[in-house]
């Protein structure tokens, strides 16, 4: 809490300074009171004094109250205001965390898990910072009633102060059953966000399957074990808040048995009495506010722990500090010394790669190709420092990515995978994302060379339409030149293409790989399988186990490699057979 409030010390200073004079306001409201009963309300009963007297002390109790009712305000605002501020940052911290976080953390980690981190974790780690003022100015109400109930009477309060520890016990009670319930209830929401993600994400598959029915009944099945556990919580509220609430109102009728035979012997005044026993029934909610503080306690610690497990997770791949003073657009060179990729599981080790070495000439095109799960992914990716090698080194221009800044690489080296995202937003913003010092002219451009601009022409509002949730609006192969055109806007010096032409026409994919080879400086590296694209490359390399078997360009490997012509012809076979199904 005290790093809550910490991260917003001027919003919490105001909140916590109002509720305090709410404390010393509502002790104050109860000491008029009594001053009222004793000064004009006693009189006018023991003798003839005008009623018209008691409007000043009427005057004086509707200041108190409006000064009151204004301190009230204040700190629900203030209080609202800090923990709204305090979500944000809880939020802003864990979407740069996310964005830091390497691709494989992201793989290893179920996306209705990461919502639930930034959705309903955000919010319960911050809920106990709510009612926190309130309970922080109880404190000072505390002390000072403590304080004029000793000078009112020390045996009122003795009868007041008795009930303390009662609610004391009866609120720490209340947590310990209250904290577990919680704890479980928390992270059941967040296998409900998981189950509905899943469910969501692959409704195609489950229509598709018919196994609808199935994913109901999964889902059913983790929203009764969350119902079983809200019903928990609810009924451990439902025990303990009559008890703990009703504890203040005996000790009002404790103080006033008190205070009545203290009044019986003439030791303490009628104005007295009421004082103590108006000030106890006002204590009831203000002290229930530290079981508010205790109920949100556990639920808050939970959500700020799920939160924290992300944003304290260290990042395997911290990023260089080396930004190279590169010319804008200038070709790089992209070396691969030695490098082996090792996945550690619970089966044993998996070489993804073993000792590759590669050097793709700066401004060359350089295609990959091999069977699926030769490696060629991993070895892109470790180009575009998307992961790390496990032995090795991979150098862009001549420098170690992983010494080099995360902008240096993100300004030259542009990567579009086989299944691009695309964005809920308009075709502007798809290609841009957002960034405004590209002009339109750009745009167009740019979605001219990736072969796409005259289907936007023909969309509604061109640039301004919108393409639906992933695209949904467009084919595979429009979806994969949109993102050629995103890649392409940025002028990089290094294009790694991971497989993604694999859903456009051959014809198509030859006529997009020439506008870039004839307008584009960059080094392209390719992730390929048709032998149209090989017969472009400047240079071409086969993968076979995590390995490179051959190198060369597309006649000397007709020549020279069987993996390469069984690659060749596999593929070529395939399109054949498949365009005569067509025609039949």
């Amino acid at each position: 809490m005290v790093r809550g409030i910490s991260a917003e010390p001027r919003i919490y200073a105001r909140a916590i300074t109002a509720s305090a004079l709410f404390g010393l306001l509502t002790v104050a409201i109860s000491r008029v009171i009594g001053w009222i009963t004793n000064t004009y309300v006693m009189p006018i009963i023991e003798s003839d004094t005008p009623v018209v007297q008691v409007w000043q002390g009427a005057a004086v109790l509707t200041v108190v109250i409006v000064a009151l009712t204004l301190s009230i305000a204040a700190r629900r605002i203030f209080a609202a205001q800090g923990t709204y501020a305090l979500q944000a940052r809880h939020r802003v911290h864990l979407a740069d965390r996310l964005v830091d976080l390497p691709p494989a953390w992201h793989r290893a980690t179920s996306p209705g898990k990461i919502l639930s981190h930034a959705s309903s974790d955000a919010e319960a780690a911050t809920s106990v910072f709510n009612p926190l003022p309130f309970a922080l100015g109880v404190v000072v109400m505390l002390l000072t009633s403590t304080v004029m109930l000793v000078l009112i009477d020390p045996a009122i309060a003795l009868a007041a102060l008795a009930i303390i520890p009662v609610m004391m016990i009866a609120n720490i009670l209340f947590q310990r059953k209250m904290s577990p319930a919680v704890t479980t209830a928390q992270q059941l929401r967040a296998d409900v966000s998981e189950t509905a993600h899943e469910s969501f994400e692959a409704a195609t598959l489950v229509k598709a399957m018919g196994t609808a029915q199935v994913e109901s009944a999964r889902f059913r099945e983790d929203t009764t074990r969350l119902l079983t556990a809200n019903t928990r919580v609810g009924a451990l509220r439902a025990v303990f808040d009559p008890i703990i609430d009703a504890l203040p109102h005996l000790g009002s009728l404790l103080v006033l048995l008190v205070g009545v035979q203290r009044l019986a012997t003439q030791d303490i005044t009628a104005g007295d009495v009421v004082t103590a026993t108006y000030l106890m029934s006002l204590l009831s909610v203000p002290v229930r506010s530290f079981g508010w503080v205790l109920a949100e306690l556990p639920r808050s610690v939970v959500g700020y722990q799920r939160v924290a497990e992300v944003v304290d997770t260290p990042n395997p791949m911290p990023p260089g500090h080396v930004s190279p003073d590169w010319d804008a657009h200038e070709p790089l060179e992209v070396s691969v010394r030695d490098v082996s990729v090792v996945y550690r599981e619970e089966q044993g080790e998996q070489r993804v790669l073993d000792e590759v070495s590669l050097t793709i000439p700066a401004g060359s095109l350089t295609v990959l190709m091999g069977r699926t799960g030769a490696g060629k992914t991993t070895l892109v990716s470790l180009c575009a420092r998307l992961a790390d090698p496990s032995e090795g080194e991979v150098r862009l221009g001549g420098f170690p990515v992983a010494e080099l800044t995360h902008d240096a690489i993100t300004r030259h080296v542009a990567f579009v995978s086989q299944s691009p995202f695309i964005f809920d937003d308009t075709v502007r913003h798809n290609v841009t994302l957002n960034n405004e010092m590209y002009s339109d002219d750009q745009v167009w451009q740019a979605l001219e060379d990736a072969h796409i601009a005259d289907h936007v022409r023909s969309m509604p509002r061109q640039l301004d339409t919108h393409l639906g949730e992933r695209g949904s609006s467009l084919s595979g192969g429009q979806r994969q030149r949109i993102a050629l055109a995103r890649a392409l806007i940025t002028q990089p010096s290094v294009l790694i293409l991971d497989d993604a032409t694999s859903a456009l026409d051959p014809q198509v994919e030859q006529a997009i790989l020439r506008t870039v080879k004839a307008k584009s400086r960059a080094t392209v590296v390719m992730v390929a399988y048709r032998s149209a694209s090989a017969q472009l490359a400047d240079h071409l390399a086969v993968l076979s186990q995590g390995r490179i078997v051959a190198q060369g360009d597309h006649k000397h490997l007709m020549e020279s490699s069987e993996d390469y012509r069984d690659l060749v012809m596999a593929y070529d076979n395939d399109a054949e057979r498949r365009q005569q199904e067509g025609t039949e």
